[in-house]
């Protein structure tokens, strides 16, 4: 079909050879089909037919435009996917092609406004049903007697029955989507696109990116090709399990499948019981609603390195709404009460003091300890949020304060382990739930998945305590989870929401898929891996006079159980760095502006450059978002963040051969060197950054 597509292209200029390179990378996020051939026909060049279960056929006259070619595929290979998973029943024929109409409209909506060229009134079936119906919100339901028989014409099925089933709406309106606009769902706005770039606010995209280079584990990550392909098989796999069983049970089998393979990924056998969220600061809400449950003391959340968490976590673990939505879509007031929660306290202990200098272990050790005490004498139930490697990959407080705090007499204290970033091993995470602490965690930071699919691990003693409860969980919560979230088997949840958050779940699926690939690499090649970049990293920042690491290569763990032990959370893997300009740390809202001009193709500002410079200033390089911090004592300024992610190990070991494996890394290094290259090209250049 390729072939055919080249032929009639006819490289008539420019502009058209780039619409086809565009068209074919976009062809790389269809679905995966097996046993479904592709053809294109010059004998019919107004054909477009589907063979239901064996083929796709697209003429030479839809050929001709690259964008048309490209929906019709999209159309075909949706029908073949509804079809097969609805056991290839020709009664339900035309939910095929309301489930195809559907996802192709929105599929068109996604594409660049470029390639949203005018689809010719030669081809009626494109120019009729997708570009006059191009929205995401189209109703599938209200076809007009002509759409439905130009769609019937392209299987040439009789359809037994076509009445619409109250069943299929359902269906549709769940999983009638592209995979990349499931895995933008149920989460925030914070995870739409733009449409000029396709990039989201934290710089990724949620389809494959590999033209970027991307060392921005400590933020977020486009997804990768192979967990894409995951995802879209997990779609694939749900709706025919919806199909077949009903939207409820489908969603409570992908939920639980998903628990069980987390559970499994970490070895944590029966001992921690698994609750997913959209987010973290989710899932800080979570554990607020679970202190409400265990106890009717009053209680206080003791925060620690509050500056470098979630901006919302503060509010969530109030039990106050922490943006202006849900991730149910609900809207909410930021800063009000959630229905069902009584107050609580919230003492916040940052990592850095009034004037913006971090604390000593010692001092954040005594604020935690006095904080701690306080609450005791008050009587109140005390969850005490210990972090284990933030955003800039501190630790707080020391595991002797911890230690410290639960040996006091008669308190009332439940540790909550802040592993967001997850740059511990599955060793770590074991130790945690045999203290009894809350874990929550994240598949988006060092295993590369997609923004926002957050979870808590919950030790044994406060399963069983929520169990054995009669209480429910605060009544407010049904704008924020579906009972599926929860383990089935809990009263106090079973009041939530009776839906399901595929978005949370797909994002999940791709996460887990991550962690799974990354555990295939032999231990002791992935820790000489993540030596062999992380030495580099840092090297590489000492070396660039424009740089200046936050903190330097004197980085020790505080948290090492035994001496020179090779362990993931021993070894610094974010690099924090300022950039100078004539020995002045940038400012925060130009470290913004660098970020940005970081990520993007900027090769126009160097059109009289080398080969050798353009190249570099096409390249997209993604990094960690700027973090304000001060320089020095007064200097206010930022951090953007060099990070090490699970993928740079995973995606080195692909060809499962060691010599290989140690030349992919070096790969890799090679890259960090590119982005470095940029930045001071950036920083030479007169007027990139003057915009802020």
């Amino acid at each position: 079909m390729i072939e055919k597509l080249l032929k009639n292209q006819g490289f008539q200029k420019k502009e058209e050879i780039n619409s086809l390179v565009r068209l074919l990378k976009v062809s790389s996020i269809l679905p995966k089909l097996d046993n479904i051939n592709i053809l294109a026909s010059d004998n019919e060049p107004e054909l477009f037919k589907i063979i239901p279960g064996r083929s796709i056929t697209i003429g030479t006259l839809f050929l001709s435009n690259s964008t048309i070619a490209l929906l019709c595929l999209r159309y075909g290979i949706e029908w073949q996917i509804w079809y097969s998973a609805a056991g290839k029943k020709q009664e339900l024929t035309f939910l095929c092609d309301l489930a195809a109409l559907k996802v192709t409209a929105q599929f068109y909506k996604m594409l660049p406004p470029v390639d949203k060229v005018d689809l010719g009134k030669n081809h009626p079936f494109v120019q009729k049903l997708i570009h006059q119906n191009n929205d995401e919100a189209i109703d599938v339901f209200n076809l007009d007697q002509e759409t439905q028989e130009m769609l019937a014409s392209v299987h040439s099925l009789e359809y037994k029955e076509q009445q619409i089933k109250r069943s299929w709406q359902n269906l549709i309106e769940r999983l009638a989507r592209p995979t990349e606009i499931m895995l933008m769902s149920g989460g925030d706005v914070r995870l739409n696109i733009d449409e000029k770039n396709l990039l989201n606010v934290y710089g990724c995209r949620p389809f494959p990116r590999p033209e970027a280079f991307t060392f921005a584990s400590s933020t977020a990550t486009s997804i990768s090709n192979y967990a894409y392909n995951r995802a879209e098989k997990a779609r694939v796999k749900l709706i025919k399990n919806s199909l077949k069983n009903g939207l409820k049970r489908g969603a409570q089998q992908f939920s639980e499948k998903l628990k069980v393979q987390l559970s499994n990924v970490f070895n944590l056998g029966n001992e921690g019981e698994i609750i997913f969220s959209p987010s973290g600061t989710d899932s800080a809400l979570q554990i607020g609603a679970i202190a409400q449950v265990i106890t009717e003391k009053s209680i206080t959340h003791i925060v620690v390195a509050s500056d470098e968490t979630g901006s919302g976590v503060s509010l969530a673990v109030s039990g106050s709404h922490f943006a202006k939505n849900t991730a149910l879509g609900h809207e909410t007031v930021k800063g009000e009460r959630i229905n069902g929660f009584r107050d609580v306290k919230v003492l916040e202990i940052p990592l850095r003091d009034g004037v913006g200098d971090l604390k000593t272990s010692e001092v954040l050790d005594e604020e935690v300890l006095s904080a701690v005490k306080r609450c005791h004498s008050n009587g109140d139930y005390i969850v005490l949020h210990v972090v284990d490697q933030s955003k800039l990959g501190y630790q707080a407080p020391s595991p002797e304060a911890i230690e410290e705090a639960k040996n006091i007499e008669n308190k009332l204290l439940q540790v909550v382990i802040d592993a967001s970033q997850l740059r511990i091993d599955s060793e770590d995470i074991n130790n945690y739930i045999q203290e009894e602490y809350i874990i929550t965690i994240t598949g988006s930071k060092y295993y590369t998945g997609p923004p926002f699919s957050g979870a808590l691990i919950l030790p044994k003693k406060v399963t069983k305590t929520l169990i054995a409860s009669d209480k429910k969980l605060p009544e407010g919560l049904t704008e924020y989870f579906n009972a599926t979230d929860w383990p089935k088997s809990w009263k106090c949840s079973s009041h939530l929401s009776k839906g399901a958050n595929y978005g949370s779940y797909m994002r999940w699926n791709a996460a887990i898929s991550e962690m799974k690939r990354y555990y295939t690499t032999p231990l002791a090649l992935r820790n000489l891996g993540i030596e062999q970049f992380c030495n580099f990293v840092e090297e590489s920042i000492f070396q660039a006079p424009f740089l200046e690491q936050l903190f330097v290569s004197d980085f020790e763990s505080k948290n090492e159980s035994k001496e020179n032990e090779i362990r993931l959370r021993n070894i610094r893997s974010i690099f924090p760095f300022f950039v100078l300009k004539e020995g002045m740390p940038l400012p925060q809202e130009k470290m913004a502006l660098l970020y940005r001009l970081l990520n993007q193709d900027i090769s126009e500002s160097f059109s009289k450059a080398s080969i050798e410079a353009q190249r570099v200033a096409a390249q997209k390089c993604h990094i960690g978002q700027p973090v304000k911090v001060k320089y020095g004592k007064n200097q206010p300024s930022a951090v953007v963040r060099i990070s090490l992610g699970a993928r740079i190990i995973s995606d080195s070991w692909k060809e499962r051969d060691t010599s290989l494996f140690f030349s992919k890394i070096e790969e890799q290094t090679s890259q960090v060197t590119s982005v470095i290259k940029k930045i001071e090209m950036i920083l030479e250049h007169p007027t990139l950054l003057r915009e802020a």
